[in-house]
């Protein structure tokens, strides 16, 4: 397992500098053997040294990509596969490490509608939130509609919404209650920055 402060979706991507000297073990033993190993939110505390909480829900994840360093670090690239749940944690040696169970995703598929309303509202949210920062957000053409079962798990990724935010959403059981709770957080935190707009017109 993994501990970081971030939240990873299955079939999205994510970046990891591999320095600290448990993890650097266990990127050898991963590269191995499976090349999966587990990634979990830390509720409190910090990415180094240990000690800190985790949450239960995570995802398993796939190194599609691992570039040695001096000092025996390393650069991975590494793919959301499947959720996951920590049955019972293990000692953290040489690195921490868990019995999980998987955690499929229940019910349908979602209906294109709902991928577009939610779609709508994180690209709204990623151009209102461009104006509190120096630089444009990147536009976005994700083509959602040819890949239905991804595409929720994709916008919960691009989503510019807080840590606990995201972790409620991965946990969230199925698709079409994922997307209509997406669309309440952004729509909720669109509300809060438009607020914070005026005032800052009216100032």
């Amino acid at each position: 397992m993994f501990p970081l402060a971030t939240v990873v979706f299955p079939t999205t991507e994510l970046p990891l500098h591999v320095f600290e000297r448990r993890y650097q073990c266990l990127t050898h033993d991963v590269l191995t053997t499976t090349k999966e190993f587990g990634i979990c939110l830390i509720s409190r505390g910090s990415e180094v040294g240990g000690g800190d909480e985790r949450v239960s829900v995570g995802t398993r994840v796939r190194i599609e990509l691992a570039a040695p360093l001096e000092g025996d670090r390393w650069i991975l690239v590494a793919k959301g596969v499947e959720r996951i749940r920590v049955t019972e944690w293990l000692p953290d040696d040489p690195y921490p490490r868990a019995v999980v169970e998987p955690m499929p995703v229940e019910g349908p598929t979602v209906a294109h509608e709902a991928v577009n309303d939610a779609l709508c509202a994180v690209k709204f949210l990623r151009r209102l939130q461009s104006e509190f920062a120096d630089t444009s957000t990147p536009c976005v053409d994700l083509r959602l509609e040819e890949a239905p079962d991804t595409a929720p798990w994709v916008l919960c990724a691009m989503s510019p919404l807080s840590l606990s935010d995201l972790q409620v959403l991965l946990e969230v059981p199925d698709h079409g209650t994922r997307l209509a709770l997406l669309r309440e957080c952004c729509d909720a935190k669109r509300r809060d920055l438009e607020a914070v707009l005026r005032l800052d017109g009216t100032g």
